[in-house]
Formats: structure tokens, C-alpha cells, sequence
């Protein structure tokens, strides 16, 4: 991995007298950016401070999609009973060779992220940190680049919180957890967003007692209120402690391991871990970049300030991914790349707003999602009606046993445009780009009612919520009409 992704022999090229651009930041956004520009013929310098391929490849998507995998090969050997299959003794996880698996895995995905692949793509690569020089010069490695535009692309990193005894006592991110040989015993988990739902759920079935602190009172408190009760559910049926609307007070080292003192509806109360992992946000990479000697305007929590655009505050400088978007997916960062590229390299006026945007939590089953939820459309004064398919309703589901979940579509009131859907499925991400197509496409409920889909699938629950949109079109008018009709043709 480290052979790929930052070299210990590399030495930074000599640069050109000018680039087109200069990108900081090898993660996605930068990645795609730089590839992308390279490819259409600008001159482009791409630097990277520690690894390339940011978070996605190194701690973030990569590795945590080879975990869960191996999480959701025990949790099919606990249902296998259900399926008529007897396993003696159940699930036996080797967890050092899972993460050896892992570890593998990410190392042969890297290549596509390697310096020596970028710079046979035509871009100059530099290892180091870069700054802001003046509206024109990045400094990296002692060497000066000018540009006519730069982009920023430096990602953010997981939220340090701030509990008192948490620095003393020591805790696991998504950025040293995928370092670990052993696994923990006792694991608490901090947060009840989509990473630490994952990353509980993950080490739950592999075979960690694992108590899962969230400050809200239900867990994916952003996502559609129903698809989260079914993940909670879950979990809770899986053994996963669950301590809601939870206030950590301090955290202290013991000869038994570490005593986490808590509050939750208003008893206190502590327990004794192993491990604590942090899933709590995360915080921009804005430090080092010196964005105060070009003027460019950022946020400690928010990142740097972009426009539609993605333009700063200095027209000459653009941003993309985690540093300065609310959409914190790698899908969103390379989409995100793509703007950049025709809005600084080609006057384009591509807007970051234009873009359909789905999402997926890989829990198991998993929530998909894309447009507009139920309690925004209300405060936004929209008017909906809403299609709900159970995916106990749905033929393969049943036969793969997987039917608690379902298939839920928002159009816009009286029409069949559709504004927003979830998905609660095994592959729910899998499922979800259907009906991003077609609100990408404009394509409406009642045309979807015409495809076919093959049968047996569970995307078959898309269908079947067009088809229920189209029986709101057979009006007690329009029937008595058919009825008409039919009784004259006999």
C-alpha cells in the first residue's frame, strides 16, 4: 500500500513554469480532478501530504466494505438454521485473518490510486505540504508552483471529542481502526450515525460485546424515521447495547480496562470497555494551507466557504469534497470534481445544487436515499403523496428470507414526478440508482410502471410502487367510463 500511495524513494518532478492547475489534496476529489484535467490537456499539479487516495482507500470506504462483508458472512451463518443449512457450533471468526483480508484487498486497489499511475496520466505529483504562497504560487517540499487556478481538496478528518479523560485514556477512529490485529472484547461505540452504525454492527457480529452511546433518541436520526427504527430494531435483536439520548461525562483508565460514566434519561450510570471507537463527524483539513494570504474565507467546522460553483471567496481558487461540502461521500467528491473541472478550466457555470444526490448506509439491511424526505417537504410547503412497498409484499424477498424493509417513493402531490425515495434492503445502494436515473432523466412513476423488471428480484418493489401510482389514475369516473365502454363492445 504505502509503495503505492506515497512512496519512500519518490522525488517531487521539477515543475512546469505554470499550471493550469495546482490541486492540494490527493483524496477523491482531488484525484478525479486532477485525472480529469490532465486528461483534457491542462498542465496540472496534484500534492498530497500523506497518502494518496485520502480516506475512501486508506480508511474509509475501502476498508470498511471489506469488514462488513466478512460481517455479513456471520450474520448469514446465524440465519442459516431459517434455510434448512446446520452449522455445529455457528460462526467461528478468525479476526486477524479478516483484517489481513482487508488489508490485502485495499493494497491491490491501491495501484489505481498510486503516484506512479497519476504520473502516467500526465500529472505532476509532489509529496508534501502545500500552501499558499500568494494568488498565484503554492509552496510544497520547498518548491514553488504557479497556477492560473487552484483547488483545494484536503478532506477532513474524524471529530476529537471532547470528553474529559478521553485524550489520557485513548480511543479508536475510522482512522487507527483498521490498524487493529486483535479484536476487542468490549467495544463502545460513540456515535449514532451512519459510521458508527456500520462499524457497531460490523464488530458486533464479529464478535465483540459492543454498547453503542448516540446523544439523539433513535439512531440515524437524519435518515427517514422508519428505515431507522428497522436498523435499530436490528440491532437490538443482534445483542447490540444501545444507550440513547446519552451525555458522556468522563472517561478514566482502570486495571479492568476503560470506565465510561454516563448519563441516559436521567440515571447516570458506567460501564467498562475495552476500546471506545469514535464515529462522532468529522472536522475539515482547513489548517496549514495558509488560505489566509489569498484571501480565501473558511470555517473551522464547516470547512472553506464555496459558492454555487464551488468557487471561494478567491474567484481563481476552487474547492471540492469534504472540506467544504455537507454531502460527505466519496460519490459526492468525485461528482463534486467534475464541476470544478468544467466551471475553472472552461468558464462552465455548473451549479453543485444541479446534482441528484443518493446516499446508502451499509448496515445490514441498509438505507438508500435520494431527494427530498417526508418532514422537509413539509417545512418547505410541498405536497407530496407517497408510494410504500413493504418487501414482504415482494416474491424474492420472501424466498431470500429478507423482508424487513421496503420501497417508499415521493412524488410530487397529484403527479407521478418523483421528489425523494428510501429504500431498507440488503442491497439497498444497489437498488437506489434506479429511481436516481429517472429523477435524473425526468422520467415519472408511470413510465417506470413499463419497464420490466426480471422476476424474481426485490428491485421489483420499484415497480409495484409505479403500478400503485398508476391505480390512483383509475378514477371512480374514468372506471364507470371503462365499465361504459366494455358493456357496449360486448
Amino acid at each position: 500500500l504505502i509503495s503505492y500511495v506515497h512512496p519512500s524513494a519518490w522525488v517531487n518532478p521539477n515543475p512546469a513554469p505554470r499550471y493550469n492547475l495546482v490541486v492540494i489534496g490527493a483524496g477523491t476529489a482531488g484525484l478525479v480532478t486532477a485525472a480529469g484535467a490532465a486528461g483534457l490537456g491542462a498542465k496540472v499539479a496534484l500534492i498530497e501530504r500523506h497518502l494518496m487516495g485520502g480516506d475512501c482507500l486508506n480508511v474509509g470506504c475501502v476498508p470498511s466494505k471489506c469488514l462488513i462483508r466478512s460481517s455479513r458472512t456471520v450474520g448469514e451463518v446465524w440465519k442459516a438454521s431459517e434455510f434448512g443449512i446446520e452449522i455445529p457450533g455457528g460462526a467461528r471468526v478468525n479476526f486477524s485473518a479478516v483484517m489481513e483480508r482487508m488489508r490485502r484487498l485495499r493494497a491491490g486497489i491501491s495501484h489505481n490510486d498510486s503516484v506512479e499511475r497519476f504520473q502516467d496520466l500526465g500529472v505532476d505529483v509532489f509529496l508534501g505540504n502545500g500552501q499558499f504562497i500568494d494568488g498565484e504560487t503554492v509552496e510544497v517540499a520547498g518548491t514553488r508552483l504557479k497556477f492560473k487556478n487552484a483547488v483545494i481538496a484536503t478532506g477532513a478528518r474524524a471529530t476529537h471529542p471532547k470528553i474529559k479523560g478521553i485524550e489520557t485514556v485513548g480511543y479508536l477512529t475510522n482512522e487507527t481502526v483498521f490498524s487493529l490485529t486483535e479484536l476487542p472484547p468490549r467495544l463502545a461505540v460513540i456515535g449514532g450515525g451512519p459510521i458508527g452504525c456500520e462499524l457497531a454492527q460490523t464488530f458486533r457480529r464479529l464478535g465483540a460485546e459492543v454498547i453503542l452511546f448516540h446523544k439523539n433518541s433513535h439512531l440515524l436520526n437524519k435518515e427517514d424515521k422508519d428505515a431507522a427504527e428497522i436498523v435499530q430494531n436490528v440491532f437490538i435483536e443482534e445483542g447490540i447495547n444501545l444507550v440513547l439520548s446519552a451525555q458522556i461525562n468522563k472517561v478514566e483508565k482502570h486495571d479492568d480496562g476503560k470506565i465510561i460514566y454516563y448519563e441516559s434519561a436521567g440515571k447516570s450510570d458506567s460501564i467498562v470497555v475495552d476500546e471506545i471507537l469514535i464515529g462522532a463527524g468529522r472536522t475539515p483539513n482547513v489548517e496549514g494551507l495558509n488560505l489566509e494570504a489569498v484571501g480565501v474565507k473558511y470555517d473551522l467546522s464547516k470547512g472553506v466557504i464555496v459558492n454555487e460553483y464551488l468557487q471561494t471567496s478567491n474567484p481563481k481558487i476552487y474547492a471540492a469534497g469534504d472540506i467544504c461540502m455537507d454531502w460527505k461521500f466519496t460519490h459526492a467528491a468525485d461528482s463534486a470534481a467534475r464541476i470544478v473541472i468544467q466551471n475553472a478550466l472552461f468558464l462552465g457555470r455548473k451549479k453543485l445544487s444541479s446534482l441528484t444526490m443518493p446516499w446508502c448506509t451499509y448496515t445490514d439491511p441498509e438505507i438508500a436515499h435520494v431527494g427530498i424526505y417526508e418532514p422537509q417537504a413539509k417545512t418547505q410547503g410541498i405536497e407530496l403523496d407517497t408510494y410504500f412497498v413493504p418487501l414482504n409484499r415482494v416474491d424474492r424477498a420472501i424466498a431470500d428470507g429478507e423482508t424487513t424493509g421496503f420501497v417508499k417513493i415521493h412524488t410530487k402531490k397529484d403527479t407521478d414526478k418523483i421528489l425523494g425515495a428510501t429504500i431498507v434492503a440488503s442491497h439497498a445502494g444497489e437498488m437506489i440508482s434506479e429511481i436516481t436515473l429517472a429523477m435524473v432523466g425526468n422520467i415519472g412513476l408511470k413510465t417506470l410502471s413499463n419497464v420490466i423488471h426480471p422476476y424474481p428480484t426485490q428491485a421489483e418493489a420499484i415497480r409495484k410502487a409505479a403500478e400503485a401510482y398508476n391505480r390512483t389514475r383509475l378514477t371512480p369516473f374514468v372506471k364507470k367510463l371503462f365499465s361504459r365502454w366494455l358493456a357496449w363492445r360486448r
